[in-house]
């Protein structure tokens, strides 16, 4: 047997799936609590001994492993203007598997500089103006970054004239900086392949001993990449194949979890309906949104405030004193598993809504405009109507005995037509959670990922979406 342990140490749990790649064949899989105060090597043992119990001694050939404990891969952008450079920066970020934390635009002052700094970013990404553009104003953000207290690493990534200067006036006041090329180059292109890889060297170099990784190296053969990078990793083999055999095309992977929702999309986004016109930077291929206030425990507060009370009194049944008591035990205990039926639909609630706002955000808008000439309809963002496959993973999918609930979030809403969110997709789950570590075997080994990744996803029936009016029998 070629055996391989795939690790993925999350903020809550520690995850390990033992895999053959000679049949290829999922050995077993297990989990247990992250122990970042103990040592994070604790829970990882704790794990292996669960595991050990499920496949019995295994000799493995590799140990890999991605994270996103300790808070993942926490990051600042800052740019020219907030729908150019700095949106540019920011899918940068997102498609390298980082959690973006802030983004400012424009000259920066002393309020923003005294929020970047409280935040204590892992990484900042400095951009601004495309090359033969403005200079002054990354020059002028580089002065005041210089002057702060910030301790993070600085990627410098705007226009090429002002870089030098730039990186001089960081170095010089003693901030470890970077140069990489231009985010956005010119107006209309954006350029984000230098910058993910930059982002990805420096996490394997310094924000792993930063968040006291690099405890476990020494049983292990490394921290490959932030968990989201995995995950993205494993929905680009689905949907594209392993080089020589076909994935599944275009699809939409969405991560539901305790303190995010993650959506990723390995689709072109173009219009599906003639005559309409594009509005906004060109959509990336491989796209990745995260939505920090829609998570089913830490954040499942914020998805209160931002869906509303009597939204959830409505979708759930459930009398708002029994909600707002459900969602403090969620909150104070992240690793809460239902009980009781009450408590079965709140978890449903959440993650249809979770789903439906990460959807709703993620999705292209199209806007109808009336002119003397006639109807003009105008596209932002990616139309995903006619997108084939929709994929779900995330701990409460794989505990859910009816996920399709939750999934239902995913699809078009006819009340809401403006919002290109899919159609009629087919539905799977990723009934074991193990999208997440198979990922880490994409890169050296995809023919074995691909099948496995495929063997893992069960094909489930979402009806329609149910979000205008309560339906007990579903």
């Amino acid at each position: 047997m070629k055996c391989y342990l795939l690790i993925d140490f999350g903020s809550t749990y520690t995850k390990l799936t033992a895999v053959d790649l000679d049949r290829p064949a999922i050995l077993g899989t297990t989990r247990s609590f992250t122990t970042i105060r103990e040592g994070i090597e604790l829970g990882l043992r704790q794990a292996e001994a669960k595991l050990e119990q499920i496949t019995g001694p295994l000799s493995y050939q590799r140990k890999l492993a991605c994270s996103s404990a300790a808070g993942g891969l926490r990051m600042v952008a800052v740019g020219l203007v907030p729908e150019l450079t700095v949106e540019a920066a920011r899918r940068a970020a997102l498609g390298a598997g980082a959690r973006v934390i802030g983004t400012y635009g424009y000259c920066l002052g002393p309020g923003e500089m005294a929020s970047i700094t409280a935040s204590d970013p892992d990484l900042l990404i400095l951009a601004g103006g495309t090359d033969g553009g403005d200079q002054q104003t990354m020059l002028h953000n580089a002065k005041v970054l210089s002057m702060s207290p910030l301790r993070s690493p600085v990627i410098i990534a705007g226009n090429r004239e002002a870089v030098p200067d730039a990186e001089e006036i960081l170095r010089s006041h003693g901030k470890v900086c970077y140069r990489v090329d231009n985010v956005m180059p010119g107006r209309g292109r954006v350029e984000i392949a230098p910058v993910q890889a930059e982002i990805r060297r420096i996490f394997l170099e310094r924000i792993i001993q930063a968040k006291g990784l690099d405890r476990v190296l020494k049983d292990i053969d490394g921290i490959m990449m932030p968990t989201p990078s995995s995950v993205l990793a494993a929905a680009e083999c689905l949907a594209e194949g392993d080089g020589v055999r076909q994935g599944l095309g275009e699809l939409a992977l969405i991560d539901i979890g305790g303190a995010t929702t993650d959506l990723h999309t390995i689709a072109s986004g173009l219009p599906t309906k003639p005559h309409v016109s594009l509005k906004g930077l060109p959509e990336p291929h491989v796209k990745r949104t995260v939505e920090g206030d829609l998570g089913m425990r830490y954040s499942a507060y914020s998805l209160l405030e931002h869906m509303g009370m009597e939204r959830l009194v409505d979708l759930s049944g459930l009398a708002s004193e029994l909600i707002e008591a459900g969602i403090a035990r969620r909150i104070n205990d992240a690793g809460y598993i239902p009980e009781s039926l009450e408590e079965v639909r709140l978890d449903q609630t959440l993650g249809f809504l979770a789903a439906k706002g990460a959807a709703d955000r993620h999705v292209g808008l199209m806007e109808i405009v009336n002119t003397p000439f006639g109807t003009t309809y105008i596209q932002s963002g990616k139309d995903l109507t006619e997108l084939a496959h929709v994929i779900g993973t995330g701990g409460v999918l794989a505990a859910e005995d009816d996920p399709a609930t939750i999934l239902r979030g995913m699809l078009f809403d006819p009340a809401a037509p403006e919002r290109l969110k899919p159609r009629h997709p087919r539905f799977w789950i990723d009934r074991d959670y193990v999208l997440t570590t198979l990922g880490l075997l994409v890169k050296d080994e995809p023919g074995p990922a691909l099948d496995l990744l495929r063997g893992a996803l069960m094909e489930i029936v979402v009806g329609p979406q149910l979000d205008t009016e309560r339906d007990d029998d579903r």
